[in-house]
């Protein structure tokens, strides 16, 4: 068991190790992809910016830079007219407003990257970002709309900085600088960075690591299954071994019983007193008789268990009116066995006949009704149902015995099968009875199925076919 455990723990380990390594690998795959995606896209991007600058000879922004040239006039004498501080940051607001949504509106560069990209069977659906750094208004002052932090902080000293290359301000994150630009007419100056940013980009990349997430993924799910089968293997192979266990128990259990009686009895007849007395003789006679043939029970039993797991079921079938052979089955296991239970019958048969094995078929039903007898905890009441149902015969054993519990009905007509709870002990037997009960069936063309609540007793239910 110790061992067992050990394989146990050490499978558990070796399938987290797994799924940890892989995780990583998977995480360092989509990291080295979505870096590689930002690499190439910006190469093409610029590629695309340059193209389209030197064979369009433009940059996308010469409508803006028309548009901006009217307005700025305007917009720098309406600034010059403000009468107070807060009318004058409320005219520069409605200024910086008007030139984002101009620039943005007008832009021919975002249609200009697309077409370039559409046109090399490139991924052409992006959103664009235009990202204001400085915007001025020139006159005979300079009146200065809009200046970012970080472009002041990067700003040379003195003016002279329009033909100075610059890197971009703003935090791209998953965004492409395509370029920047300056943007100048008569009474403005602006400085802004385009960005274009894939909104698909996730599924790209996904396209991309499609193959090795699957073969990680394949793995993954394979490595799980098959210590899900070798997990399901070992806990049905220590439940066998359970069985087997539990079987020997019973089985010297039950041998011990008729053996110690025998022997007890063996011992008597050497008493002096007891050969005198030709009754004493006699009813040990009958004791050792009873038990030699409650241990051949026994014996036979195991060895007929044996012989089934070698051979299929050979039956002797005859045709038997279906009512009459019940009747007959009850009738004796009252005289025999009945321990003072209380039997009902039911049939509606119609006069059925049907082909069975009569010893087996009768064994069979001997199981039921004894342990409805045995495993009951009060005076026994069986109720016995039966009914022709289209081509099958239907025979319901009901009792009022202790009941079993839904864990074990599972396994009840399992071989060498015990209950898991109370003491075994309390009830002799060796699994074997409703082993026998559906192995009877089942060569009968048939099946048995059990329905029970602890404390309210069960009901076995037997389908057999009428020829």
């Amino acid at each position: 068991m110790r061992k067992k455990n050990t394989v146990l723990i050490l499978g558990i380990a070796s399938i987290v190790i797994l799924i940890t390594v892989q995780a990583y690998l998977i995480l360092n795959i989509w990291k080295q992809k979505s870096d590689s995606f930002g690499i190439r896209y910006t190469t093409r991007s610029n590629e695309a910016y340059n193209y389209i600058r030197r064979n369009l000879e433009t940059d996308g922004f010469d409508t803006v830079r028309i548009l901006l040239n009217e307005y700025s006039e305007k917009a720098y004498n309406d600034l010059q007219t403000a009468g107070n501080a807060e009318e004058y940051d409320a005219k520069k607001k409605y200024v910086l407003d008007y030139f984002t949504k101009l620039v943005n509106t007008e832009q021919d560069l975002s249609s200009l990257l697309s077409s370039y990209f559409e046109g090399r069977k490139m991924e052409s659906k992006f959103n664009y970002k235009i990202v204001f750094n400085n915007l001025e208004l020139i006159g005979k002052d300079t009146i200065v709309v809009y200046r970012s932090e970080a472009f002041a902080s990067r700003r040379p000293p003195g003016t002279g900085d329009r033909g100075r290359r610059m890197a971009p301000t703003g935090n791209t994150g998953s965004e492409i600088l395509v370029n920047w630009f300056w943007l100048e007419g008569n009474y403005y100056r602006l400085n802004l960075d385009y960005f274009i940013d894939y909104s698909d980009k996730q599924q790209l990349i996904l396209k991309e690591t499609s193959a090795s997430l699957g073969l990680s993924t394949f793995s993954i799910l394979l490595v799980g299954l098959m210590f899900m089968v070798t997990f399901k293997n070992l806990r049905e192979e220590q439940r066998l071994s359970n069985l087997k266990t539990d079987f020997i128990n019973n089985m010297t259990h039950e041998l011990k019983t008729p053996l110690s009686t025998i022997t007890v009895a063996g011992k008597t007849l050497e008493m002096p007193f007891i050969r005198q007395s030709d009754e004493k003789i006699l009813e040990t006679a009958k004791l050792i008789g009873k038990q030699s043939v409650h241990l051949n029970q026994l014996i036979n039993m195991i060895l007929e268990i044996s012989m089934w797991e070698r051979t299929q079921f050979q039956l002797d079938k005859k045709s038997v009116d279906i009512e009459e052979f019940m009747n007959d089955v009850v009738d004796s296991f009252k005289s025999g066995g009945g321990n003072g239970a209380t039997i009902s019958q039911k049939y509606n048969f119609n006069g059925a006949k049907i082909d069975l094995d009569v010893v087996y078929f009768t064994t069979l039903l001997n199981n039921l009704l004894s342990n409805a007898v045995k495993y009951s905890d009060k005076v026994p009441v069986i109720e016995i149902e039966g009914a022709l149902q289209e081509d099958n015969i239907f025979i319901s054993i009901s009792d009022n015995g202790i009941g079993i519990n839904k864990l074990d009905q599972k396994h009840v007509f399992d071989k060498f099968y015990r209950a898991t709870t109370g003491n075994i002990h309390k009830f002799k037997g060796l699994g074997l009875g409703l082993y026998y009960v559906r192995k009877i069936a089942e060569a009968h063309g048939g099946n048995v199925a059990v329905s029970s609540r602890p404390g309210k007793g069960s009901t076995f239910s037997i389908t057999i076919p009428k020829c």
